[in-house]
């Protein structure tokens, strides 16, 4: 099979596409991550996801290029990673005892051909009611601020976070097992799990 690319600066992602058991290099894409009036959360992380792959895919010759996007959703509006401490304490007190979505897309692109598909998860999380104090003590960590929705589910905002309902990993970056089903699909086969294919 090609080499994996992940258009991705991302040490969460970098870490998830490792437990697929292939190798893979990491390139951080040009593109901005900016909003588009009236697209839908899925529309805005499938949009993301395939400007970031096709980013990198255009500086290589063969390879499957991942882009990925991830944002929070709370009463209809996107949140992404935060612009400062002060809004991150903004989103987090806006989350807070409350039930939110989290929206990941992800995007395959091959470079020697430019073939592409994309796809999304959406997993329902739940963030315990805290006080401002503690809210703020959160973001002093600085985990919040490369985060969308200034928390992040694998480290302290463990601590924060009550419930989820779907895929663990979605919070974190990347829908492992959905990735691994478009990758197997998108090569006819010859992904293969665990680093292994099929017979």
């Amino acid at each position: 099979m090609s080499q994996l690319v992940l258009a991705s600066r991302s040490p969460r992602r970098r870490e998830l596409i490792g437990i697929l058991g292939h190798p893979f290099s990491a390139e951080v894409s040009g593109i901005e991550e900016v909003s588009v009036a009236g697209e839908t959360p899925a529309e805005h992380v499938i949009r993301l996801s395939l400007l970031k792959a096709r980013d990198v895919a255009a500086r290589h010759n063969e390879g499957i290029v991942i882009g990925s996007d991830t944002i929070v959703v709370i009463d209809g509006d996107i949140l992404e990673k935060p612009f400062s401490p002060e809004e991150a304490v903004v989103m987090i007190m806006r989350l807070q005892g409350r039930t939110h979505k989290v929206f990941t897309g992800f995007a395959l692109v091959d470079a020697s051909t430019g073939r592409e598909t994309a796809s999304f998860e959406t997993t329902c999380v739940t963030i315990r009611p805290m006080s401002l104090e503690l809210a703020r003590r959160y973001v002093a960590t600085g985990e919040p601020l490369d985060k969308a929705g200034a928390y992040g589910i694998q480290g302290y905002g463990a601590a924060i976070v009550t419930g989820i309902n779907g895929c663990y990993f979605t919070v974190m970056g990347l829908p492992v097992a959905r990735l691994a089903e478009a990758l197997n699909d998108f090569t006819d086969g010859h992904f293969g799990y665990f680093g292994v294919q099929e017979r």
